[in-house]
Parts: C-alpha cells; structure tokens; sequence
C-alpha cells in the first residue's frame, strides 16, 4: 500500500510541475533544396540548455518553461535564426521555420555546441534510409575522418568494392571491375583518362572538390545504361553560408623510397608534373633528343601537398544572390618497390623472362575548381562548375636477369621509364526550376575535354656478353640479335571530347490526408557525343655495332656521334613507306541518346515503389590505321532497360529493399581497335569483333536505423551476363593478350553486411556526441562468380583468334570471393576549438584473378592484401589545425602467382607512408 501510495505521489508531483511548462514544437525545411525537410538541425533556447534536434523528417519537440523565450534555429553553413515566442502553461505552440544559407546571425555570436552539416555521416544515413533503392553515401565528414585523400580510395570504403593493386585505379564493385563501373560528376558523365579503361582513375580526383560520393549499385532508368557493378557519382563542394578562407600543407615521406641513397628520375620532367615532349623533328635522320637516357637522381624524395580554399556570397537585388567556391592544391609523392618480375611462364613452370625489378615512382596532381551558385529566385537556381586536373605518374623501371631463358644467359638490362599526363577540363552548366507547386525541372550540359600524353616513353635493352663466347668478359652491351622494337622511344597522345546534355522534368501527384505527395512521375532525357583521336609513333632502333655500354652511362651509346658514325639506326615500323612518321592511329566516334520514364509511388507509409524503362540508342564507329591491320568497323544497338525498386517499411526503423534491373555492357575503343600495347613482359592487342554484353541484376536488402546508434543492413545480390567480355592469351605463338565473348553466360551470387555503430549510446543513452564520440564501422562481403568458356565460340565469332582455355569454367577476373573494411574513431572535445580525434582503419580482399589460364597453365592470381593506416587530427584553436598519418602499417608483400605451376610471376610492398599537415583558417 505505500508503495502504491509513494507511486501516485511521484506521478502526481510530475503532473504538477509540467504543468509549469509548455511545449515547442514544428517542422524545418531546407530552402535549398526545394523546401524538404532538414534533419540534426540544432533547436535551443537562447542562454539555456533547454532544446533538441530535428528527426530523421525534420521534426522536433520539446518541454520549455512557460514564458517569454528566444528561440535559436541552426544549421551549419545556414543561417541561424532567431525567433521570440510567449508560451503559456500546458500549452503546445508550432513554430515551423525554413532554413536557408542567406546571411544572417554568424556562428560566432551564438554558441551551439553540435552543428551537423548536409555531408555529414548521420545526414547521410538518412538519405539512405528515405532512399527507395540501394545505395551508399560518403561524405566530406567521413573522408576527412579517415584520412582520405582522393575519390577512388573513398569509394573501397564502401562494402564490395575494392581497388586493384598496381591498376591504374581500377574499381571493382561486387566482383565486377571497369567495364561494368560508370562514373559521372554532378550527374553528367565523365571521360576517361586512358584508353585502356572504360572509366577516369578516381585517384586524380582530391578530395578537396568533394562533398559527396554516391555509389549506387542498383539501376534506375534515369542512369545510362552501360553499367552492371555501380554508378559512380562525385557531387562537388558548393560554397554556404558565412566568407571562409583555409590554406593547408603537409609533408611525409614514403619507407622505401627515403632508404634509397640515390632515387632515381627520368630526365626532362618537372616538379610539379607539366612536361610534355614532342617528336624531335627529322627524328629518322638524326639523333637529335632533348632528353637523355641517363637518369637524374635526387637525394631527398619528400612528398608534399598544399591547398587552399575559400567562397563568398554576394547578395544582389531582391532574393537574388551569387556563391563562389574555389580550390586549388597541389600534391607529390615518391614510391619505390622492388621484386621479381617474370613472364611467359610455361607448363612445366619455366618462366621465359625472369627478372628482378627496381621501380622508382613519382605522381603529381594539380587540381583547381570553382564552382558557382547564382540564385534567381526561390524557384530558379543555376549552377556553373569548372574542373581542371593535371595529373602525372613517372615510372622509371630497372629489370635484370633472363630475357629469354632459351636463347640467354646471365645479367641482361631493361630500364624502361614511363611519363605519363593526363589533362581534364571539365565544364558544366546546371539549373533547376519549380514550375509549379509540384512540377520540377531540372537540367544539364557538359563539355569535357581530356588530353592522355605519354611524351618521350624510353626503353632500353641490353644483354649480357656471357650468352656470347666471343663477347666474354665484357660488360653489358647494345645488342643486333634483339628486335629492333627492344629499345625505342615511343610517344602516345590520346585526346577525347565529349559533349553531354540531360533534362527531367518531375511531376508529383495524388495528396494524401497530410497534404504531401504520394506519387512522383518523371520524364527525361540523356545524351553523350564523343570524339576519340588515339595517335602513337614508336621510334625503333636498329643496333649495327655491338659496343660495351654501362647501364649506369646509356649515352656513351646512344648519343649523335654514334648514330652519324652508322652504330645504330632509327626507323619505325613503316620505314621504307612514303610517310615514315605516319602515327599509328584509331578514330573513334560514340552516340548515345536515350529517353527514359520513372514512376515512384507510396501505396502506404510502408510501401513505396520505383519503376522505370528507359530506351538507349548506341552508336559507336572506329577508324583505324595500325601495324596489325587497317580498316574501319560499327556497332549499333538499340537497348529497352527495364527496372524496378521496392521499400517496405515495418516501422520507422527499418526497410527491406528489393531491386531489379537489365543493363548491358559496352567495349570499349582500346579493346575493339587492332592496336599492339607492348609491354616488358606482355603484348596486348584489340578485337574489332567485339559485342556488348546483356546483364541482369537482383538485389534484397535489409535496413536497421536505431536511435543515435547508426545502420545495420545485410544485402544479398545475383548478377546474370551473358557474352561476358575478358581479356585471355591467345592461342598462338606470339602468346598476345586479347579480348573476347569467351563465353554464353557468367553469375555473380553474394551478400554484403555493414555496421556503423555509435558506441557511447550503448552505455548511456543520454549520450549526444557533444564532447566525446566513438564510433566504430565494418562491412564485408562474400561473392561466389562463375563463367563458362567457350573456344569454338571464341573462334566462330572472331576470325584468327583462337583460345585454348585451361578451364571450361572458372571465375570472373578481378573478384574476391571476400572483402572487408573496418574503422574505429575517437573524437573528444576539452574545450571550445580544442579536440583531437583518432581513427584506425583496415582493408582486406582475398585472392582475385589477374588473367585466365590458358594452353594448360594456370591463371593469373593476385594473392590477398590488406592495409592498416593511422590518422590523427588536432583542433588547437579557432583557426589552426594540425594531422598526423601513418598508412600502409603492416606494408604487407603484394604478389601475382601463376597457378597450378605456382610460380610467383611479381611481388613487392609498397612500404610504410608517413605524413603531417597544418592547415589554419582565416
């Protein structure tokens, strides 16, 4: 009875005392972006603790003492504002407010103790919770958590996707590598950098230009359809709020590269990465370079960065206003590997080239953006963005040891080294208009061009005078029993234009009782035009005289006096035609128009479907002029891509997700152009019989969002191709590498599990990531893939080829069967712009296939890796900031393994990279 007693008296105290307060409650919305609703922006009453943050829907309620009170609503970037209001005891008062990013009260005037950005991870995560398809969102707050540095080691963040080691970049999403990949900016496409990939390396692109990426894995008909893994899209930084100005610069160094007493350098590139040599004129009847043969060496090999960033607003008459975003930085580093290198490994595991490999490396990327926002009104927006990146990666390559095991012996020399540029401009013009209350139109035009060089590419042979009973004793010499292609100088200028337009015009329909829109009707249209011009001339030579030569001194040979003296020539693989010089060269020309049609519709607050079918018309033309053939070829398609999206919600928690989709998969120019790339230790050459691939793809996914805590989703996919494209070893003597429809049909089957977990929650619930955070993530995946392969349809489709695969089936190149991500962050506040915050992350991937197996020797295999990095950051006071990192920790041994002969055919780490930065804002 006195516990009863003592209930009704606590329960009654609590009655009586809120009946002392009132409550406050409304809606935020975002005024730029279209009035939605804006979630985690701050609610408090001035000079009180007393307030609360907006929900996943922009919603917020809270208790306030009756009275007069100020109100303060925040967002960051936003303007705060400031709202008075009386409230009277048991009364609940609604104060809705939109937000925007016009200039207001600054941040400085009022302290509020957690501001969440649009980027951040929790806004995020609420994109993807309303999202009806699957996908994952990364944002500037989590790049910079994690110590990211460029877009494609963001994306390998992201559950099933992995980077390849030593591939230019290349992405591998659920199995699936660059042919299945698309990749755009701001929604418009984006070329690539090298005409061996399908896609632009992601690595050129500083995460200094990035708010967001978005990796979607599902299709929908707005998106082109020339992609099976994922779309890939890089939404760049866009100025809000109050002036700012940040200037940053680093420094680190690389463990391999800093024990070299004497790094080398190929001679005539710069510093900061804009050398491009051209083709000495009369190059046939002189030997007139500019540059040597003989390495430049540096002492110290220190990276480097810098950047700075800052926007303005300018208010203009009315609503109007005009924001600018600008960047631009800087960054080098040095890398060093060694290890063996072999190739030609037959089936008795005897490698015809067997080497050892010194690799002395050196990237620069200048990147510089701006991007402007002009605001004609509420309901008409326009955006310009202008992109520029110069990117370089210099390779110079020692390998010594057998260059054929057959007709060789002892210490012969090849020093290959390697400049290459890439230069991309980038021009987009966006805009944005609500027509009515609920008709949107939105669209967009880009003008790309990009400019791939490889100026002055140099190869040197030489063999050991052991093989040659005459020649013992000597030193290495120039050899006339090599192919004349062994040592030459070759010159690559690739220049792509691309022209690309879309538009879409957005309906919604049907209101329900709350007076918001349950059905959403789009319409739209996508097109790309793009001219490819590929030339290369490669500048053989032809050894005359055999003469001792020092690896250490190339021009005691290869200098004017020797070549006017007749001990070598210069030709090329047309000499004794009319035109000599003429380049090797392929035209190419790509047309795609395609229109499209997306229902999305909520039957309940549970259900909520997407459907779409879009319509793409392909045309795409190529010319060539090369040393293996000369002609011209097409290929048109008319592809109907029909998808659909399901979201079921059982409560406000959680989605189960289902997707289904047809795409296709397009060759690429490289891969249909009869074009030899010759490298040390392998040939590749092009297939103008080439045809796309048709694909098909599920999804089902499941979604968990507890309060405060994070995400919890599990996803399980399959993935149909058929005329899977891959590039194997030709049954022939030469043993070229090239690309064919090696078979009917390929599957991908796995599932995928992520977690991003806010762990103080767990023990307190009270807990607000105020002053102390921890988090922890993890995501893995586990694929099983498959493909048939097929030599007579190999030989019936492709006239002169022939294949003699190892295997009838086997797996798709590029994929492991698993892949892990994992990060543990700390982040604690002592004080007002006094904090530190500490992160680990770690990858995994097993096992993938480099190459098939062919003529019974096993495939190619790239054994697992995995990396371990450190970051560290400090705020020490409003305008200074200070990060330590350490990547690469456990600098594991990066290996390729032929199998069943189990011969390793490379193998080398990386080594440890170590880094710090000081970055102050004004």
């Amino acid at each position: 009875m006195k516990k009863f007693l003592f209930i009704i008296f606590i329960v009654f105290s609590q009655i009586a005392s809120s009946q002392d307060k009132g409550i406050l409650k409304g809606l935020l919305t975002d005024k730029e972006a279209n009035n939605e609703t804006l979630p985690f922006a701050n609610v408090f009453l001035k000079g009180t603790n007393i307030g609360a943050t907006t929900d996943f829907d922009g919603n917020y309620s809270f208790q306030v003492p009756a009275g007069t009170h100020t109100v303060l609503f925040s967002f960051l970037g936003y303007k705060t504002v400031a709202k008075t209001f009386t409230v009277v005891a048991a009364q609940t008062l609604v104060l809705n407010q939109i937000m925007s990013a016009e200039e207001g009260v600054g941040l400085d005037e009022i302290v509020i103790k957690t501001s969440i950005g649009k980027e951040s991870v929790s806004a995020l995560l609420l994109e993807q919770k309303k999202a009806v398809v699957l996908k994952t969102t990364i944002g500037a707050e989590e790049l910079s958590k994690k110590g990211i540095s460029n877009v494609a080691a963001a994306v390998t963040k992201a559950s099933g996707v992995s980077k390849q080691e030593g591939g230019a970049g290349t992405i591998f999403v659920r199995g699936l590598g660059d042919r299945y990949n698309f990749t755009t900016l701001n929604g418009l496409p984006l070329p690539s950098n090298n005409p061996s990939f399908k896609n632009i390396n992601l690595d050129i692109f500083s995460t200094d230009i990035v708010e967001v990426v978005d990796i979607s894995k599902t299709y929908s008909a707005n998106q082109y359809g020339d992609f099976s893994g994922a779309s890939i899209n890089i939404n760049s930084k866009e100025h809000r709020g109050n002036s700012k100005l940040k200037i940053k610069v680093g420094s680190g160094v690389n463990a391999n590269a800093s024990k070299n007493s004497k790094f080398l350098k190929q001679d005539g590139t710069d510093y900061f990465g804009f050398s491009n040599d051209k083709i000495p004129k009369n190059v046939l009847s002189g030997y007139n370079y500019d540059t040597n043969l003989n390495a430049s060496s540096i002492n110290q090999p220190v990276n480097s960065n810098f950047s700075i960033l800052g926007g303005k607003r300018f208010d203009l008459e009315g609503d109007k206003y005009l924001s600018i975003f600008t960047t631009l930085s800087f960054e080098s580093d040095y890398s060093y590997k060694e290890g063996v290198a072999r190739g030609g490994v037959n089936t008795q595991g005897l490698a015809n080239q067997d080497l050892f490999l010194e690799s002395y490396g050196y990237n620069t990327n200048t990147t510089g953006m701006a991007n402007v926002s002009f605001v004609v009104n509420n309901a008409n927006k326009l955006y310009y963005n202008v992109l520029f990146i110069n990117s370089t990666t210099q390779n110079l390559e020692d390998y010594k040891g057998l260059l054929n095991v057959f007709d060789a012996t002892g210490e012969n020399f090849v020093r290959r080294a390697t400049f290459e540029r890439t230069t991309l401009l980038v021009n987009q013009l966006l805009g944005k208009h609500d027509l009515k209350d609920n008709l949107d139109v939105t669209w967009g035009l880009s003008y790309n061009r990009i400019n791939n060089v490889i100026p002055d590419r140099q190869q040197t042979t030489l063999f050991d005078p052991a093989a040659n009973e005459e020649n013992q004793g000597k030193r290495l010499i120039a050899s006339s029993s090599l192919s004349t292609a062994d040592t030459h100088r070759y010159f690559q200028d690739l220049n792509e234009d691309e022209l690309a337009g879309n538009i879409e015009a957005i309906l919604d329909f049907s209101k329900d009782e709350e007076e918001s829109f349950r059905g959403k009707v789009s319409l739209g249209y996508n097109g790309r035009i793009k001219n490819v011009n590929f030339e290369a001339t490669q500048i053989n030579t032809n050894i005359i005289n055999e003469t001792d030569v020092s690896p250490d001194d190339l021009d005691s040979f290869f200098n004017s006096q020797k070549f006017n003296a007749g001990d070598f020539q210069l030709l090329t693989f047309r000499s004794g035609q009319a035109d000599p010089l003429k380049p090797q060269l392929y035209i190419g020309e790509q047309f795609i128009n395609a229109v499209y049609s997306n229902l999305e519709y909520k039957f309940s607050k549970k259900l909520q479907m997407l459907l779409g079918v879009r319509g793409e018309a392909i045309n795409q033309f190529i010319d060539y002029d090369t040393s293996v053939d000369v002609g011209n070829n097409k290929l048109e398609e008319f592809q109907i891509l029909p998808s659909l999206a399901l979201k079921y919600s059982p409560n406000e928690s959680s989605n189960i997700k289902f997707a289904a989709s047809k795409t296709y998969t397009l060759p690429q120019f490289k891969e249909r152009a009869p074009f030899q790339y010759v490298e040390v230790t392998q040939i590749k050459i092009g297939n103008q019989f080439l045809k796309s691939s048709t694909d098909y793809n599920l999804d089902l996914g499941f979604e968990y969002f507890p309060e405060k805590l994070g995400v919890v989703s599990f996803t399980t996919f399959g993935k149909f191709i058929q005329n899977p494209i891959n590039e194997f070893v030709k049954a022939s003597a030469t043993n070229d590498i090239t690309f064919a429809n090696t078979g009917a049909l390929a599957t991908v089957f796995g599932a995928e599990f992520e977690l991003k977990l806010n762990v103080l929650p767990l023990f307190n619930k009270d807990a607000d990531d105020k002053d102390e955070k921890f988090s922890f993530g993890l995501n893995a995946s586990f694929m099983q893939t498959n493909q048939d392969l097929d030599e007579d349809k190999v030989r019936n489709e492709n006239p002169g080829i022939s294949a003699d695969f190892t295997d009838k089936e086997q797996r798709l190149t590029g994929a492991s069967d698993w892949l892990a991500n994992a990060d543990i962050t700390y982040f604690k506040e002592f004080k007002e712009n006094l904090n530190v915050q500490a992160t680990l992350t770690f990858n995994y991937a097993s096992d993938r296939i480099y190459a098939l197996g062919t003529n019974n020797r096993g495939n190619l295999v790239d054994s697992q890796t995995n990396s371990l990095d450190f970051i560290f950051k400090s705020t020490i006071s409003r305008n200074l900031e200070l990060g330590f990192s350490v990547k690469n920790i456990l600098n594991p041994t990066i290996e390729r393994i032929q199998e069943t002969q189990n011969v390793v055919v490379n193998s080398y780490n990386r080594g440890i990279n170590s880094g710090f930065s000081l970055s102050y804002k004004f």
